[in-house]
C-alpha cells in the first residue's frame, strides 16, 4: 500500500485508526484506575485484590501477542485483528456483569487477550508501510492518541464513578472497541496479505520467533524499550495507593492529577516527530534513556530521605513519562526495521517483552506493599536504570 497515494483525509482516518488499535489496551487500564477503591469495597475485598485484575491484564496482553503475531503474518493483518476486537467486546460487556472479584481477574485476562491484537496489528502495519525514520515519527504519532488515554480515560473513570456505576465503565470500554471494529472494517486497508505457505506448527513458529529474538539490533532496543516501559506500568499499578491514599486526593483529583503526568508524554512524543528531522532514533532514544534514569533514581533518593511532597513527585512523574515518550517510538521503531516477512511475529515478541516486563513491575509493587510509595518509585528507578545500563553497556561495546 502507498499511504502517500491517499488523501489528506483518508490518511487521517488510517493514522487514527492505528491510533485508536494501539490505544485500546492503555485505555482499558486507564479508564478503571480510579475505581479501585469502589470495585474493592464493593466486592468486599481488599484494594490489593483488585491489583491483581491489573497483573493479569498485563499477563493477558504479554503473553495473547505471541498468539496474534504468526497469525498476522500468515493470514494478514485484519482478520486476526477483528477476531480480537470480537473477544474484547464480549470480555467487556461481561465484566460489566461480574459480581466476584475473581471472576473479574479473569475476564480482565480475557478482555487483555482481546485487546493486544490492535496492539500487535498496529505495530506490524506501520513497520508493513513506513520506512524506518518516518516509522518513528508515525509511532510519534500514535502515541499523541496514546498519550490522550491517561487524560481522558482516568477523567472518564472519575465521572462514571460520580454518577454512575463502575460497571459502566466496562460498557464504554466495550462500546468503544465496536466503534474501532467498525473502523477496521470500512477504514483500515489490509497492509500485507499475509503468506499462506507458512506454517502454523509449534516447531516452526517458535524457529521464527528464534530467528526474531536473536537479532541483535531486536534484542537490544526491545530490552531498553521494555525495561523503559515497565517503570510506567509501576506508576501506572502504584499510584491510585500513592495519590488517593497517601496523598488524599479524591477520585476527581486523582484523575487531574494523571492528566497533568500524562501530558508531559504528549508533548514529548510530538517534540520526538522535531528532533527526527536533526538527529537519529538511536541518538535520541539513548540521551532520554539517561534521564529517565535520572529521574528514577532522584524518586528513590528524595523517597528515601523523607523531603517528598506531591508536588515533587509529579514533578519527577512528568520528567520520568517525558522520557518515556521519546524511548518508545524510536526504540519501537528500531527494533522492527530489520524484518519484513516475520513483521507480525517481530511485533508481537516486542510487545510480549514489554508487557511481560509491565506485568512482573506491576505484581512487584502489589507484592512488596508495605503502606509506603516506595515500593513504586523503587521499581521505577530500577527499571529506568536497567534500561540506561543496557544501552549504555551495549554501546560501548560496540565502539571498543
Amino acid at each position: 500500500m502507498n499511504i502517500n497515494a491517499v488523501s489528506r483525509k483518508k490518511r487521517f482516518a488510517i493514522l487514527l485508526t492505528l491510533g485508536l488499535l494501539a490505544a485500546i489496551g492503555p485505555f482499558s487500564i486507564d479508564m478503571y484506575l480510579p475505581a479501585f477503591e469502589t470495585i474493592a469495597l464493593n466486592f468486599e475485598t481488599t484494594f490489593e485484590h483488585i491489583q491483581l485484575s491489573l497483573t493479569s491484564f498485563f499477563i493477558g496482553i504479554a503473553f495473547g501477542q505471541l498468539i496474534y503475531g504468526p497469525l498476522l503474518d500468515k493470514f494478514g493483518r485484519k482478520r486476526p485483528l477483528l477476531i480480537g476486537l470480537v473477544i474484547y467486546i464480549v470480555a467487556s460487556i461481561l465484566c460489566a456483569y461480574t459480581k466476584e472479584p475473581n471472576h473479574l481477574i479473569f475476564l480482565r485476562f480475557m478482555q487483555a487477550l482481546g485487546s493486544c491484537s490492535g496492539m500487535v496489528a498496529s505495530r506490524a502495519m506501520v513497520r508493513d508501510i513506513f520506512e524506518p525514520r518516518e516509522a518513528a515519527k508515525v509511532f510519534s504519532m500514535l502515541m499523541l492518541v496514546i498519550g490522550i488515554s491517561p487524560i481522558v480515560a482516568p477523567s472518564v473513570g472519575a465521572f462514571v464513578l460520580t454518577n454512575f456505576d463502575w460497571h459502566i465503565i466496562f460498557v464504554i470500554l466495550a462500546v468503544l472497541a465496536l466503534f474501532i471494529f467498525l473502523s477496521v472494517i470500512f477504514i483500515l486497508p489490509e497492509s500485507y496479505q499475509g503468506n499462506k505457505e507458512m506454517s502454523l506448527r509449534p516447531r516452526a513458529i517458535i524457529t521464527d520467533f528464534w530467528h526474531v529474538f536473536r537479532n541483535p539490533t531486536f534484542l537490544l532496543y526491545a530490552a531498553v524499550g521494555g525495561f523503559a516501559s515497565s517503570g510506567l506500568y509501576a506508576y501506572l499499578s502504584g499510584s491510585p495507593f500513592v495519590l488517593q491514599r497517601l496523598f488524599g486526593l479524591s477520585e476527581a483529583q486523582y484523575g487531574a492529577a494523571f492528566a497533568l503526568v500524562a501530558s508531559s508524554l504528549i508533548i514529548a512524543t510530538q517534540f520526538n516527530r522535531i528532533l527526527l528531522n536533526r538527529w537519529d532514533s538511536a541518538a535520541i532514544s539513548k540521551k532520554a534513556s539517561v534521564l529517565q534514569a535520572s529521574a528514577g533514581i532522584l524518586l528513590v533518593i528524595i523517597t528515601l530521605t523523607g523531603d517528598m511532597n506531591l508536588y515533587i513527585l509529579l514533578g519527577l512523574i512528568c520528567l520520568f513519562l517525558c522520557s518515556q515518550g521519546f524511548i518508545f517510538p524510536n526504540t519501537s521503531a528500531l527494533a522492527l526495521a530489520p524484518f519484513g516477512r516475520l513483521a507480525g511475529i517481530a511485533s508481537a515478541l516486542l510487545g510480549c517483552i514489554q508487557m511481560a516486563l509491565g506485568a512482573l513491575t506491576s505484581a512487584s509493587v502489589s507484592y512488596f506493599h508495605n503502606g509506603s510509595m516506595v515500593p513504586m518509585v523503587a521499581v521505577m528507578g530500577a527499571s529506568a536504570s536497567i534500561a540506561c545500563l543496557i544501552y549504555l553497556s551495549v554501546k560501548r561495546q560496540s565502539h571498543t
